[in-house]
């Protein structure tokens, strides 16, 4: 609104310059009225203008607000704005969604910190024991990664957008700003990347009887870190020469903003489809005789977490992606506050409630205990009792990840 009205305080500004040169003639002068900028008009001429770009950001709307050339000056704007436009700046309403924005802050801000809080822990959990390395926990750190750098990227956003009241902070920063959005925008699309790779090697695995997790990882990170560049880039270049506008939080162009949002709910829908088939293989194999009860364990305990993944964190985003206009603070309401405690979720569901991981922990934990006590004594009688346990401690190491799958 700050660039609107200097870009219109301007144009009046040359407006009048060239009108002091000719006779006066009857009418109205330009006039910014803190919503649009309505251009000089002769007598009895009724001016058409679009609702403003933020507005139309904010609601979705395209509509017109009309005024009146009079022998008294502008007549009042017509229809009104809320009706026009979806907002009024002078309506009370405009509190109410004011204090109901700073309560969906509020919600992610905790939503966000609990899950950065939550995932370092899981994610410090895996990289500290060896024996939970593999292509499936690597995955599910990347995993983590993704929604740390996610809940890091909405704070630093935060902080550079909404550090100052002063309506010229993002013009005397906006390459800093700019730099922030496509480092948000980049975060967001690895994450939902990830995402799309948990579902991808669990179908990969349930549906493929061999092949190498060592290349499939390699392909999964160019997928994971890599497609997200691409795109984000494209994106950046083309807002660059078509919409450079302010810091690049405002998205009124949706031809340019598909370049971002195509790729995600692609994403999300291949999800779905892998969900899907992931139900159908697993349905087969739960009625085939022939497999094995250990086996068929594996398939169920593998298949529990990604598949409560797919429906929770994607479904919702093609609904609303689609959603009407009047579905905006529901919209704002599943991105924002409940998408916040996605990382929350993922962490507890992939690390905190594994089975592996808990036992992992307890015989870390029984082994402090047991050194603090049996190391006192007699050192001798510690090292006979540890000399026969060193050999089976690392015949399990290879096997560990492969006995758990979720």
């Amino acid at each position: 609104m700050q660039e609107e009205q200097t870009q219109c305080l301007q144009e009046l500004s040359r407006d009048k310059e060239d009108l002091s040169t000719d006779l006066p003639v009857p009418g109205c002068a330009g006039l910014w009225d803190n919503m649009s900028c309505w251009p000089s008009a002769a007598l009895g001429q009724t001016v058409e203008l679009q609702c403003p770009r933020f507005f139309q950001m904010l609601t979705n709307r395209n509509g017109s607000l009309f005024r009146n050339c009079t022998q008294d000056g502008w007549s009042e704007t017509f229809p009104r704005p809320d009706l026009a436009c979806g907002i009024n700046v002078n309506d009370s309403s405009n509190d109410k969604r004011h204090a109901y924005l700073m309560k969906l802050k509020v919600m992610y801000t905790v939503g966000y910190s609990s899950s950065l809080v939550t995932l370092l822990a899981a994610l410090s959990i895996l990289c500290a024991f060896r024996r939970l390395h593999c292509t499936r926990n690597y995955i599910h750190m990347h995993l983590f990664v993704s929604f740390i750098l996610r809940a890091l990227s909405n704070f630093i956003k935060d902080a550079v957008l909404f550090s100052s009241d002063d309506v010229t902070y993002c013009d005397a920063h906006r390459v800093g700003c700019k730099l922030v959005m496509i480092f948000f925008q980049y975060c967001i699309m690895a994450n939902y990347a990830w995402l799309l790779v948990e579902g991808f090697y669990l179908h990969t695995l349930l549906a493929i009887s061999f092949f190498s997790e060592k290349k499939c990882l390699q392909g999964f990170v160019a997928l994971g870190w890599g497609s997200p560049a691409i795109f984000v880039a494209l994106w950046a270049i083309t807002r660059h020469f078509l919409e450079d506008v302010g810091c690049w939080d405002i998205n009124a162009n949706a031809t340019i903003w598909w370049v971002i949002r195509g790729p995600v709910i692609f994403s999300i829908v291949i999800n779905f489809i892998f969900f899907i088939n992931i139900l159908r293989i697993l349905m087969r194999k739960l009625k085939t005789q022939e497999t094995r009860g250990n086996e068929m364990n594996q398939y169920k305990r593998l298949a529990k977490s990604t598949l409560l993944l797919i429906p929770l964190f994607g479904i919702h985003y093609i609904i609303f992606a689609f959603s009407p206009e009047d579905a905006l603070e529901v919209q704002l309401f599943f991105e924002l506050a409940l998408g916040s405690f996605q990382g929350l979720v993922v962490a507890v569901l992939y690390c905190f409630l594994n089975s592996e991981v808990q036992l992992e922990v307890q015989k870390k934990w029984q082994q402090w205990h047991l050194q603090e006590f049996q190391l006192r004594p007699v050192a001798l009688g510690s090292s006979f009792s540890n000399g026969p346990s060193a050999p089976s401690h690392g015949t399990k190491s290879q096997s560990t990840c492969r006995a758990s799958v979720i």
